[in-house]
């Protein structure tokens, strides 16, 4: 006996693979941005433990890029949490004016 509710047959493009979400672009670009403000951040930082002669300042402002990818994949998942808010309204505008059958009688 399963705890699951029974699948209607029907699922969104996105389940099935065919399209992305209209956020996802974002998110995956600011992962990227993330991951390369991320790397810089650590290069930059390790001479400084090392004792090393500190890098010049051009290396501290793309360490920044950790932020901005930051707000890009925010960007992306606040989009993707519109579209699938108006995608649920529209699922239920539709339910709610279906054909009107009167009553037989």
């Amino acid at each position: 006996m399963s705890n699951e509710t029974p699948h209607s047959g029907t699922s969104s493009p996105r389940s099935r693979g065919e399209g992305a979400a209209p956020g996802d672009r974002l998110i995956r670009s600011g992962v990227i941005v993330f991951a390369v403000g991320a790397v810089a951040t650590l290069v930059t930082i390790a001479p400084l433990f090392l004792g090393a002669d500190p890098l010049p300042s051009v290396a501290y402002f793309v360490c920044m890029l950790m932020g901005v990818g930051f707000l890009l994949a925010a960007a992306g998942l606040l989009r993707s949490i519109a579209a699938q808010r108006r995608e649920a309204a529209a699922a239920r505008a539709a339910a709610h004016t279906g054909p009107s059958i009167p009553p037989s009688g």
